[in-house]
């Protein structure tokens, strides 16, 4: 009668039919790389669950938890008759604690699923029949198999790593169907008390319990006796990997796309004043971007909005882990194996550190405070009704905390208000290789260290581009007649403004002062009187124009003559892109995240593509390879051979007004890639030329990275690759050879010019 009135709902909670036949998981979503690997995961913080099918599991978990949890579950039907016995017998009447449970496997599923956490024994013996009903109607909708697989899903192994998947990988690094005897042992012996066998906490007692689940597997003869007897010898050794979407792979990458795929259609009125420029870029990504919002423009099958926290989703970017691995090892060998010291030996004793000392104290002091009235912990305290006395005394009292190294966290001891000035020691960067003909992103860094530096300088973030705006300039005079052969007087040029004012802009070097020099030689050499003397006899306006349809979004450009020295904010996501036209015949091809997604059951629901425009013609974009090679070969980029580096290639170093912002953009016939780094803020930089150039801030990191790409043979990436040039193609004259003839090796065009 119990039982029956159980069943029919009048007792307790009985779940409905389809309830029952579509438990309401909550897997995460999975994020992986174009060869394979899963960088991470977005979920609900306590339900960073991946789903995992049957046939991924090791036959090693499957075997462990039978024979630990459940011998006969294959013969029973949710209820284990003999075990539930033997508990009330054991447990009921003589009371010995270590008789065993009665509940299967089945069960502890039902627990799982629809049993709230019990206050007391006597609401616990309540649920307790409620779970063996819902049991036997689970074993009459799935097969064993699938129940099976349920539960290794469902179960929270802890440290974030709820199902098996995700606990696979967070202690051993491993898939699931990878799972050794004794890892798979480990697993299942946490599923008694995960808490109380944490082989994180506790290692000792975490491996009793695995040998307790080993000699479980021996007596149902899953394994020997022998075998045993060797795995229980063995320590219990964990590769264990902190699952949080601060550390890992691509980290500002993942924040990245995770911002865009949740963002919501633009409002004006969510805009602050100064926020106007966000709000157009928004607006524009929300009409032209189909990753933008996606989200909320595609919906499920039952009408609702899809969920990236809960719908088990699989993202397929094109990020390539080994590519975005040796971007990530450049950056910290550079940034953090040489010039961050460099930059702390520069400041060492001075009263403005981190700050230029072109500063006065008062003027950083007054930076500082600033700086503190932003942070979340003057906030609180405002907000709680601390005096502006009391705030100061708090931020200038020590206290014990953790701080970022290079080498690692630090524990030590010093006031709020210093550790805000010691991070702003740290020089930032920007750092996103991309393919040029189908807009793949292969490595994305927006900072040194995504857990204290979270804001992304690859996509985010703009800083001025100094030098690096040049190509831009010549294009443009490309694109209007110019070749590469035309000479100038290579003398300081006046150009008189809108205002009438007068501008003339500085030089940093007075090599073949006066004489006749090709801007093919202008270009190479960065030289400032060459670039001014091509916008006397450009348009200003044109060369906005023309920058903005590189896929520049920044709508404050001035059009100026100064613009030619690139003091406009561009990021680096939109500079790679830029330049992805010069290795590809003139077409920019935009940044593209993701090829396609996933649903939780393996359909395809979205495809990406890229999206091209052609920005200048294929003439134009010749004449630019031609110049842009003899910046590698002759020019300013030339400390790349330094690094060995012999490949065919183009590119643009970059330095801004006071060594502010340092940049070097490169390209191969295959990929193109960015590079900035600089401080926090505009002051915070190098003062001196010898570290503060972008060849010296940014050109090793790219160099780094092309080193690694190029000795990883698996990538397919050649240094004997060479950029191709129409047959007959004349850089000096009009240009008017047909580009679509068939192309051939540059090899001998530079000998043009000599």
């Amino acid at each position: 009668m119990l039982f029956a009135s159980i069943a029919y709902g009048w007792i307790g909670y009985m779940p409905a039919i389809e309830e029952l036949e579509n438990p309401n998981y909550k897997f995460a979503t999975e994020i992986l790389s174009e060869d394979g690997k899963v960088m991470g995961t977005w979920s609900l913080s306590k339900e960073n669950r991946v789903y995992t099918s049957y046939n991924e599991l090791s036959a090693n978990v499957i075997n462990a938890l039978i024979a630990t949890e459940d011998v006969r579950f294959k013969d029973h039907s949710g209820i284990d008759a003999i075990a539930l016995a033997r508990a009330v017998v054991k447990r009921g009447i003589f009371m010995q604690k270590n008789a065993g449970g009665g509940s299967t496997i089945t069960q502890q599923l039902s627990k799982q699923l629809y049993s709230p956490d019990a206050n007391s024994v006597t609401q616990r013996l309540f649920q307790k029949p409620i779970e063996w009903v819902i049991a036997v109607r689970l074993e009459r909708y799935y097969t064993k198999e699938e129940i099976l697989t349920m539960y290794l899903n469902k179960f929270d192994f802890l440290n974030n790593a709820v199902g098996i998947k995700t606990a696979s990988y967070t202690y051993f690094g491993c898939e699931p169907s990878e799972l050794k005897i004794e890892e798979a042992a480990t697993l299942v012996g946490m599923c008694k008390n995960p808490s109380l066998f944490n082989p994180v906490r506790f290692n000792e007692r975490s491996r009793g319990r695995r040998n307790v689940v080993l000699d479980q597997m021996r007596k149902a003869d899953y394994i020997t006796e022998e075998e045993c007897d060797s795995l229980q010898e063995l320590p219990l050794t964990l590769k264990y990997h902190r699952v949080d979407h601060k550390e890992g792979l691509a980290t500002y990458f993942r924040e990245y796309l995770r911002s865009m795929m949740t963002a919501r259609k633009p409002s004006r009125g969510d805009y602050r004043s100064w926020q106007m420029q966000k709000y157009y870029e928004d607006s524009l990504a929300w009409e032209t971007n189909p990753l933008y919002g996606w989200c909320q423009k595609n919906h499920k099958k039952d009408g609702s909005n899809y969920n990236i926290y809960t719908d088990g989703l699989k993202i397929y970017t094109t990020i390539d882990s080994r590519m975005q691995k040796y971007a990530e090892e450049a950056v910290e060998e550079h940034l953090g194996g040489y010039l961050q010291g460099r930059f702390f030996a520069e400041k060492k004793n001075r009263k403005t550190a981190p700050y230029t000392n072109q500063l006065t104290e008062e003027q950083v002091k007054q930076i500082l405070d600033k700086a503190m009235k932003q942070t979340d912990r003057y906030r609180i305290m405002k907000d709680n009704g601390a005096s502006e006395s009391e705030i100061r005394r708090a931020f200038n009292t020590p206290e014990e905390m953790s701080v970022f190294t290079w080498h690692g966290e630090k524990d030590t001891v010093m006031t709020p208000m210093d550790s805000i000035r010691y991070y702003k020691y740290f020089l930032r960067t920007g750092f996103v290789s991309m393919d040029p003909f189908n807009g793949h992103v292969k490595a994305y860094v927006g900072g040194p260290n995504y857990t204290y530096f979270q804001y992304d300088m690859a996509m985010v973030g703009r800083r001025q581009i100094g030098s690096t705006i040049k190509p831009y300039l010549y294009s443009l005079a490309m694109e209007n007649g110019f070749s590469p052969c035309d000479e100038a007087r290579n003398v300081e040029q006046t150009i008189i403004t809108e205002a009438g004012e007068a501008w003339s802009p500085r030089n940093s070097s007075r090599d073949r002062y006066g004489e006749m020099v090709t801007l093919k030689w202008g270009l190479a050499r960065s030289n400032n009187w060459i670039s001014a003397y091509l916008m006397s006899k450009l348009n200003p306006y044109a060369l906005v124009r023309l920058i903005h349809s590189f896929g520049v979004l920044n709508k404050d450009i001035q059009p100026t003559p100064s613009l030619c020295l690139g003091p406009c904010e561009i990021s680096v996501g939109e500079m790679v892109s830029a330049y992805t036209a010069f290795a590809n015949k003139g077409i920019r091809v935009a940044p593209l995240l993701v090829t396609k997604i996933e649903d939780s059951d393996g359909n395809v629901i979205a495809n990406f593509t890229p999206q091209m425009e052609e920005v200048i013609s294929a003439t134009s974009a010749y004449k630019m390879l031609i110049m842009l090679r003899a910046v590698i070969n002759e020019g300013t980029g030339g400390r790349v051979r330094r690094y060995g580096i012999t490949a065919d290639m183009g590119g643009k170093t970059g330095t801004t007004n006071r060594n502010s912002d340092g940049w070097f953009m490169g390209f191969t016939p295959s990929l193109v890639s960015g590079c900035w780094v600089g401080g926090e803020e505009r002051d915070i930089h190098f003062d001196t030329m010898y570290d503060g150039q972008g060849a010296s801030m940014a050109l090793p990191i790219w160099a780094l990275y092309m080193n690694k790409v190029y000795a990883d043979k698996s990538l397919g990436y050649d240094q004997t690759e060479r950029f191709k040039l129409p047959e007959g193609f004349d850089p000096c004259g009009s240009g008017e050879g047909d580009p679509s003839t068939t192309p051939t090796e540059s090899t001998g065009i530079d000998d043009l010019f000599r």
